[in-house]
């Protein structure tokens, strides 16, 4: 089996690293194309993290509405804002930024599931009715970049078992989980409650002040987009 994982992982294109300075510090960037998926993707490193153990990481999916335009319907912004402050104090981490938008359905698909979602559907429902699973993700381009940066083993921070099931299936050893919980908002405080109850991940999930945001009665034409 270690032969093969070793075989598929040779597939992956890596670039040569840049430099790149950012506001949480020094990093290097490599962009990557997944064999499996022809997806480009990129990793940021910090510090040398070829032959070392337990390296703090992090695996974020793409989230143009949160990670570019501040989104509060998810929490993907201020996760992807808190790894990256923890990786850059650390001396060395890395950064795998996966071209995953929407878990997985893409950007077109996911303001369809937006859509739904302001009639009152969830982030598990919403995705059904448009045809898709729950979660399309795969995390075994991200497992073959680590294996080829030489990385031994992992402090993954994450609050989704799956992460973890998957690295460890391609061959990644996941020595820690590292929580990555952001305290829920009004705004998002039932898409966390979905995550944790739907979709495995281990939050904790108080509840907030605030006015709850009015459901509209049924969507009107649900448009059905579908992007494979």
């Amino acid at each position: 089996m270690a032969g093969k994982r070793e075989a598929l992982c040779d597939n992956i294109l890596l670039t040569v690293p840049a430099r790149l300075p950012t506001r949480y510090g020094p990093f290097r960037i490599h962009a990557f194309q997944c064999p499996f998926t022809g997806e480009e993707h990129v990793a940021l490193v910090k510090g040398r993290i070829a032959g070392r153990q337990d390296v703090l990481v992090r695996l974020h999916s793409e989230c143009i509405t949160g990670d570019v335009f501040g989104s509060k319907r998810c929490d993907c912004g201020a996760q992807l804002d808190a790894a990256l402050k923890r990786i850059g104090a650390a001396s060395h981490g890395a950064l795998i930024y996966l071209a995953q938008e929407g878990r997985g359905i893409g950007i077109a698909n996911k303001v369809a599931a937006y859509h739904l979602q302001d009639h009152g559907l969830d982030t598990v429902d919403a995705n059904r009715l448009l045809g898709f699973p729950a979660d399309l993700r795969s995390y075994k381009c991200a497992a073959c970049v680590l294996r080829v940066l030489g990385v031994k083993s992992v402090r993954l921070m994450t609050n989704n078992p799956a992460k973890i099931e998957q690295l460890e299936a391609y061959g990644v050893r996941v020595s820690k989980r590292i929580p990555l919980q952001i305290a829920p908002t009004a705004t998002n405080r039932r898409y966390l409650v979905t995550k944790k109850d739907r979709l495995r991940h281990i939050l904790d999930v108080p509840r907030v002040s605030g006015a709850r945001s009015r459901r509209r009665p049924g969507p009107r034409g649900s448009s059905r987009l579908r992007s494979r």
